[in-house]
């Protein structure tokens, strides 16, 4: 069977999900890149697989998610996050890291339908200073938001992922394996489950590898890996993201509500 092209989030997130596959060459070849590029690079079919913002999934008719594997959360996620000095419900303007789309329609999905709030978005880049001067709240996503010491500066944190889970009763899947049919095998999908069982079992070594030598900040990676987020794709989160869909397709941020289809799974 042979390679298959496959891009990546590069936040600390998505480790657990790719430990070991850069020695599996016969299978993968990979590349890391924030979660943007990873969409489009799949999109525009320069790889086979992606591991990206689940909104992005909705927009490929010919995709498929690999079973299991998935980047989940159930309250507070830590690392999606608006960063304020006033309370979410009175917002007016709010400066968007389009890093993610997932992240941006989440955003989009409870200002309507949470906060009943219209407030103007601002696409920026992730630079929080310049972001709050334009605006009354900043969306930062992935690393530079679990790692901010936000109340340094003085400012309020509102976790998207809880405030997702508050609203539903339900997970919120942030980012899946995505390919098109017929692109992965069964040694493929293999592969990714193990890598995924084997990067939950090896969290210290990821922290070790991927966070900077500051003790402090690998306590945050560790709670993060351990209790904000987990990687499987069962049941209740594939509810959480059909529930996701569907608000995103009744206010017409997607064109059309995606059935949630699966690669096959591997017999044993």
């Amino acid at each position: 069977m042979s390679a298959i092209r496959v891009s990546a989030v590069e936040y600390l997130n998505a480790r657990p999900l790719v430990h070991g596959l850069e020695g599996r060459p016969d299978l993968f070849d990979l590349k890391f890149d924030i979660p943007a590029p990873c969409s489009r690079e799949l999109h525009d079919g320069a790889v086979d697989l992606g591991l990206i913002p689940s909104i992005e999934y909705a927009r490929g008719s010919d995709y498929r998610m690999v079973p299991g594997p998935a980047v989940v959360s159930e309250g507070e996620v830590a690392s999606v996050a608006l960063f304020t000095t006033r309370p979410a419900t009175s917002l007016r303007s709010i400066a968007v890291d389009s890093s993610s789309r997932t992240a941006a329609t989440l955003l989009q999905v409870l200002c309507a339908e949470w906060w009943d709030i219209a407030p103007k978005l601002t696409p920026l880049r992730p630079d929080l200073p310049v972001m709050l001067k334009r605006c009354d709240a900043a969306l930062v996503i992935g690393d530079p938001a679990l790692f901010l010491d936000y109340e340094k500066l003085g400012l309020e944190k509102v976790d998207l992922g809880d405030e997702w889970t508050a609203m539903t009763s339900l997970p919120f899947v942030w980012a899946t394996w995505v390919g098109r049919a017929k692109t992965l095998g069964p040694d493929h999908i293999s592969a990714l489950i193990e890598a995924r069982d084997r990067g939950v079992e090896a969290i210290d070594d990821i922290i070790a590898a991927h966070v900077p030598d500051d003790e402090e900040q690998r306590e945050v990676g560790r709670k993060y890996l351990r209790e904000n987020v987990s990687f499987d794709l069962d049941d209740r989160a594939i509810a959480g993201l059909k529930k996701f869909y569907d608000y995103a397709h009744d206010l017409e941020l997607v064109l059309s509500r995606p059935d949630i289809r699966f690669f096959d799974t591997p017999t044993t």
